[in-house]
């Protein structure tokens, strides 16, 4: 019994998992006293989505997946799309920003952080990032740059170059999605007909990426030939797997707000009664 207990202790990432669920019990405990006072609009919707994007955060780099991202090429691109395509706007619909900042415990801390957010430098970089060619070209960057095989294999033999590519997958992931959820606002580009273009055009590096991996008759990451081979699966078939997973994945997540929003673009506005009308 104890073998199995450690065995399971070592295959979940205990930092990753503490960080999780500490970001979790702040972000609820804020959103409780946000709903309590009524500041913002806190639905249960909003802490939904919080909460699934931290599980899918946990289950990319806290689970007991991440231990076979060595051995398998497809258990690695399942983290690369929770990374870049799944967490990022979920934790963006919930809205992190003041659940965050009301939730920590001490009212200093809150204080401390409020001018910071609020600084010329702070409002000057956010200008910066929040640029639509910024937040398409980041995570473009970082998908390529990551998987040119030696930025991969560099990644495969560092835990502090893997770790620093699954920070950067998220980090653009969070850039990318920002002006996809707040769409309708100041943060997004200044034509709103401009955003499906913006999720199509996303696609193609990825779907250039998944052809290239799906066709290729070689492996492409020499590592992958000298790990345990899980499942009987070839090297090859895996890197084909992997493949056909991101191709498929990430067309359906960028093309479905993608037609949401054209279909939101071409519907009528709504008009609503005047006081006449609803007296009738």
């Amino acid at each position: 019994m104890s073998h199995a207990v450690h065995s399971v202790h070592s295959m979940i990432q205990v930092p990753a998992t503490l960080s999780l669920a500490l970001a979790a019990w702040v972000y609820a405990l804020g959103w409780l006293r946000i709903r309590r006072n009524r500041l913002v609009d806190a639905s249960v919707w909003r802490l939904a989505a919080f909460m699934l994007g931290l599980l899918s955060l946990w289950i990319a780099i806290g689970s007991p997946l991440t231990a076979y991202q060595h051995e398998l090429l497809s258990i690695h691109m399942v983290q690369h799309v929770l990374l870049m395509a799944v967490a990022p706007p979920l934790l963006l619909i919930g809205g992190p920003a003041l659940p965050l900042l009301h939730g920590l415990p001490w009212r200093s801390a809150r204080r401390s952080f409020q001018p910071v957010l609020l600084s010329r430098c702070a409002q000057s970089l956010r200008r910066f990032l929040t640029q639509p060619v910024v937040c398409w070209l980041a995570p473009v960057v970082a998908l390529i740059g990551w998987h040119v095989p030696a930025g991969f294999e560099l990644g495969m033999r560092s835990h502090g170059w893997h770790d620093f590519q699954m920070a950067s997958f998220f980090a653009t992931g969070v850039l990318f999605w920002a002006p996809v959820v707040h769409w309708q606002t100041r943060i997004a580009m200044a034509q709103p007909w401009l955003m499906p273009l913006y999720l199509f055009a996303a696609t193609l590096p990825c779907d250039a990426l998944s052809a290239f991996l799906v066709f290729c008759n070689r492996v492409v990451y020499p590592s992958y030939l000298s790990t345990p081979r899980l499942l009987s699966v070839s090297a090859l078939h895996d890197q084909q797997c992997a493949g056909a997973l991101m191709w498929v994945s990430v067309t359906l997540i960028y093309l479905v707000p993608a037609v949401a929003i054209t279909i939101q673009l071409l519907s009528p506005p709504r008009t609503y009664p005047s006081a006449a009308q609803a007296s009738i």
